[in-house]
C-alpha cells in the first residue's frame, strides 16, 4: 500500500519510523495489553530483552502501512484495538513462552498471533510454538546424547589404561604376546 500524496508530513515520517524500526526483525508477536500496568509492561520488556526481542506500541495504522509496504499484509488482521508487537530476532518460540508465561501473573495479556518463519501464526499455534525447545536448547539435547557415548568409551579406555599401569609392565608383555604375528608372505 503505497503513502498517498496527501498523507502530512508528521504521518509519513512516523511511518517510515515504523519501518525502520520493524525491519529490524524477522518475527513479530501481537498482543493486546489493555489492563496491563507500568510495572508489569516494563517486567515484560526486560524479560524480552534477554532472549534478544522487545515489546514496542506502534499505532495500528502506522504499522499497517509499514508491514504493507515490506510486503506483509497478512499481519493486518492482527492490527486492531489496543495492540503491542512483540519484536524478536532470534527464536520466536522463547519468546512466545516468556508471553505465555507472562499472562499467567497477568491475564490480561492476551496473545492475538504472530509472524514466524514467514507464516500467520494464530494464538493457538503461536503457544503450541512456545512450548517448544528452542534452537539452542535442540543443540544441546543433540550434543548430550552425542557426547554421552563417546564420554563412557573414554572412560572405558582410560580406566584400561590405568588398570595395565597399576599392574606394571609384567601384564602389559603378555597382552602383546597374545596378538597374533603378522602372517609373512
Amino acid at each position: 500500500m503505497a503513502i498517498m500524496g496527501k498523507t502530512q508530513p508528521a504521518k509519513t515520517a512516523a511511518i517510515e519510523e515504523a519501518k525502520k524500526i520493524l525491519s529490524e526483525y524477522k518475527e513479530f508477536i501481537f498482543v493486546e495489553y489493555r489492563g496491563l500496568t507500568v510495572e508489569q509492561i516494563t517486567k515484560l520488556r526486560k524479560s524480552l530483552r534477554e532472549k534478544d526481542a522487545t515489546i514496542k506500541v506502534i499505532k495500528n495504522n502506522f504499522a499497517r502501512v509499514a508491514f504493507s509496504e515490506m510486503n506483509n499484509d497478512d499481519v493486518a488482521q492482527f492490527l486492531s484495538g489496543p495492540t503491542a508487537i512483540a519484536m524478536i530476532k532470534d527464536e520466536a518460540n522463547e519468546s512466545a513462552k516468556i508471553l505465555f508465561d507472562f499472562i499467567k501473573e497477568a491475564p490480561s495479556l492476551v496473545v492475538k498471533g504472530a509472524w514466524v518463519e514467514n507464516e500467520v501464526y494464530d494464538a493457538a499455534k503461536i503457544e503450541a510454538l512456545s512450548k517448544l525447545p528452542g534452537k539452542k536448547q535442540l543443540i544441546a539435547m543433540l550434543m548430550s546424547a552425542i557426547n554421552g557415548p563417546a564420554q563412557k568409551l573414554a572412560a572405558t579406555l582410560q580406566s584400561y589404561v590405568e588398570k595395565l599401569e597399576k599392574e606394571g609392565p609384567a601384564a602389559a608383555a603378555p597382552a602383546a604376546e597374545a596378538a597374533p604375528a603378522p602372517a609373512a608372505e
